[in-house]
């Protein structure tokens, strides 16, 4: 196992916000506050957290405010910006349009909705220390959907022998959501399209190279992605810091 120190992200920002509406009707989504903070400032501050010196946030719906707040932000970590406004690229297509602002090693890419409590376990900490450069063209980190908040839908993959991870057929539920939140490696882009995609399709061609890993997140894990999920994740986070 080859260790890689990691110091680089990427943040997905640029999303229309929909299912959040009517709070993303002037703001994006990133922006809304959450327990007393935008959003995307509990992502940036696990980041810094875990050692990330440099992230990179994609723009598009309603870049200039976005943009114009973290132009302002003192803390780590330095936040760069890869500019969708004229083309929303999808994950994928948003993460191939930054890859030179990336560079040639693995990062971590964090959706700007995903926020969670931690028990015992630091989850960046323990992605972060399983990811194996040699073997893994991708590391998922994989919440329980019986103790995910925000979350119905029927799961999205196995963890499988040495943990690979397998996507679920349509007939199958399975007991494990994506945190959207996980380990990539530039070479995962090769031989990708061009324009708007998502990253689930080079996803599954590594998947069937046995180089897509995921491990478990321990912990409270909340895809905030409607004001339901909003409130009661304020709820969440309040009564941990009680």
């Amino acid at each position: 196992m080859t260790t890689t120190q990691i110091t680089t992200a990427m943040t997905l920002a640029a999303g229309f916000g929909k299912r959040m509406r009517p709070l993303t009707d002037d703001r994006p989504k990133p922006m809304v506050s959450l327990a007393g903070q935008p959003m995307i400032d509990h992502v940036l501050e696990r980041l810094a957290k875990a050692g990330i010196e440099h992230t990179i946030v994609n723009l598009h719906y309603q870049a200039d405010m976005l943009e114009s707040y973290l132009a302002t932000r003192k803390q780590k970590p330095a936040i760069s910006f890869s500019n969708e406004r004229r083309q929303i690229l999808d994950t994928g297509g948003g993460i191939k349009h930054a890859l030179p602002l990336i560079g040639h090693q693995p990062f971590i890419l964090h959706n700007s909705d995903s926020v969670w409590i931690e028990h015992e376990t630091d989850n960046l900490a323990a992605l972060l220390a399983h990811y194996d450069a040699d073997t893994m063209d991708a590391l998922l980190l994989m919440a329980p959907i019986n103790t995910s908040l925000g979350y119905d839908g029927p799961g999205d993959f196995f963890i499988k022998e040495q943990g690979r991870l397998r996507r679920r057929t349509q007939d199958e539920t399975s007991p494990n959501v994506f945190t959207g939140v996980s380990v990539l490696h530039p070479r995962l882009f090769q031989d990708s399209p061009d324009g708007p995609f998502s990253v689930n399709l080079l996803w599954d061609r590594a998947m069937r190279e046995g180089r897509v890993y995921g491990i478990p997140f321990e912990g409270q894990w909340m895809h905030v992605g409607t004001p339901d999920a909003l409130i009661k994740a304020q709820k969440v986070i309040q009564d941990a810091r009680k």
